[in-house]
């Protein structure tokens, strides 16, 4: 765990401040619940606040208390840009890098003239002023509620702050069923649901929010489903093509890699998906046991992220990407096949 000048940030915090809030690229549960979360928390102790995403996120998120709030940065810039130039203080949650929000968010982040605070739980994280880094927990989410505790203030978190920060803990531990998803982790999500977080909505308003087209365009990536058990590995690809046939809207493919890593005796499992506005192939990793999809996804895919989760990327076709994938199989087959998980 990295804890950098947390006490020189209490002391900064005692007096309201102007501060933007900041989620990564195509912001998930965990970057959406985040960012509101500690927004309404900070508003609570007297700051002004506002948070950027520097892109759309999920339909299936926009019921998150605060999302009516939210900056898009590539949507409302100029909003976004004010709100920046006039904070004194930038929190980045949920991502460990500023290449992570997107080049042209990047580049006015570089610009900035004041400092920024890390709260985020992925490897190798670059360095700030302020640093609450912790690659053990389950979530953002999960650090924010120790943020809070750390800061004394557990007693103030309201119903909303509690929906926010159970949401993020659900979506990234899978459920609760991820090995990151500790006794601890538990005891904060019954705190929360103490504090108002109602566990049966929130799961609705997340997981039985499928629109008919999501469910077809689920049907076509089991279709083309590979698996390789001489890998104990399996994956899923989609096209734009068939992205297109079936109405993809952002967030309809959250998810669907669990379909490969559930299958009996696969501990690999990936998801292609073809982007023909980016010009990318995006690609999602999972694991089970102890093969690290991180360091696989920083070595050959341009990504990161845990040991049994991670992202990357692909600028050649999706072809050409499977390929690739494919021949580096060999290659770690040893290592697939000791995998303490059956």
């Amino acid at each position: 765990m990295i804890l950098k000048n947390f006490n020189e940030l209490k002391t900064y915090l005692d007096t309201p401040k102007d501060i933007v809030i900041i989620g990564h690229k195509n912001p998930d549960g965990d970057a959406v619940g985040a960012t509101l979360g500690l927004k309404h928390y900070l508003d609570k102790k007297g700051h002004e606040t506002q948070v950027l995403l520097p892109n759309e996120f999920p339909e299936f998120l926009r019921w998150i208390p605060g999302t009516e709030t939210v900056y898009r940065f590539d949507r409302q810039n100029k909003q976004s840009v004010r709100s920046l130039k006039k904070s004194e203080i930038i929190f980045l949650l949920d991502f460990n890098a500023l290449h992570r929000v997107g080049d042209d968010m990047q580049n006015t982040l570089e610009k900035y003239e004041h400092d920024f605070a890390l709260i985020d739980h992925h490897q190798q994280p670059d360095d700030f002023t302020y640093m609450y880094s912790d690659t053990s927990m389950s979530s953002t989410c999960q650090m924010v509620y120790n943020f809070i505790e750390m800061m004394g203030d557990t007693a103030i978190i309201d119903a909303d702050i509690a929906t926010c920060l159970y949401t993020g803990i659900m979506t990234d531990t899978g459920s609760f069923r991820f090995r990151s998803t500790t006794s601890a982790t538990h005891r904060i999500i019954a705190d929360l649901i103490d504090k108002g977080a109602k566990n049966d909505k929130i799961h609705s308003n997340v997981y039985d929010a499928n629109t008919y087209s999501r469910l077809l365009l689920l049907g076509q990536a089991l279709t083309n489903l590979q698996i390789y058990p001489e890998y104990k590995t399996a994956f899923i690809t989609l096209s734009q093509k068939e992205k297109d046939k079936f109405n993809y809207q952002k967030g309809d493919t959250e998810g669907i890699v669990n379909y490969a890593l559930s299958l009996q005796g696969i501990i690999f499992a990936a998801i292609f998906i073809e982007d023909k506005e980016q010009g990318i192939i995006k690609i999602s990793f999972r694991s089970k046991g102890t093969f690290s999809v991180n360091k696989f996804a920083r070595n050959y895919f341009n990504g990161g992220g845990h040991d049994n989760a991670a992202g990357g990327r692909s600028n050649v076709s999706l072809g050409e990407t499977i390929e690739k994938f494919k021949s580096l199989l060999p290659n770690y087959q040893k290592e697939l096949m000791n995998s303490y998980e059956e």
